[in-house]
């Protein structure tokens, strides 16, 4: 028989002083069975980084068609799709021909600067799309951070990130690998 998803309960409270944009949100994530405590500490900085009233996490990991987080217009445009790890170029052009915006998250150390040295020529033809890479440390911190019941408080200013649960604080910069030409 599958394993069925955990769920978790999130207090996300964002301070976004380089977007001027100050936030909680309470969100239900789903973990799904193959996903690890790093991956979805990731994805909730992905959606602290890019908080928005019309944000959503979707379901990720469980359908190959979605990203792991997205905004959509009010008519059901893609404007935004992030993706968490190191997809393939194949994911990475299908994904910039179906939204406005891809951020792809990237982590894992060593892993990602091959994935980076690999795919990079093969980007640079998409001018909508972003590469931000985060350290192995930061991720196996936030990683630390996870429990079925988080209040998580994330501040960014000059594009430093401090994420705080109880007394932990973990201090994130990352890195830009490529930045969007729009």
């Amino acid at each position: 028989m599958a394993q069925k998803s955990t769920i978790y309960k999130v207090e996300l409270s964002v301070s976004d002083m380089d977007r001027h944009y100050y936030e909680t949100h309470k969100l239900t994530v789903a973990k799904h069975p193959s996903e690890t405590d790093e991956r979805l500490m990731v994805r909730l900085l992905a959606f602290a980084l890019n908080a928005n009233e019309h944000l959503e996490l979707t379901k990720g990991l469980s359908n190959d068609d979605e990203p792991d987080i997205w905004q959509k217009s009010l008519s059901d445009e893609l404007e935004l799709w992030v993706a968490l790890g190191l997809p393939s170029e194949k994911v990475v052009r299908q994904s910039c021909g179906k939204a406005d915006k891809v951020i792809v998250y990237s982590y894992g150390g060593r892993t990602a600067d091959v994935w980076w040295e690999k795919i990079q020529s093969s980007t640079t033809r998409f001018d909508n799309l972003s590469v931000i890479n985060l350290s192995e440390e930061s991720t196996a911190e936030l990683a630390k951070l996870a429990s079925r019941s988080m209040r998580l408080q994330v501040n960014i200013q000059d594009g430093e990130i401090m994420v705080s649960a109880d007394d932990n604080m973990i201090y994130v910069t990352p890195i830009t690998l490529k930045e969007t030409d729009q």
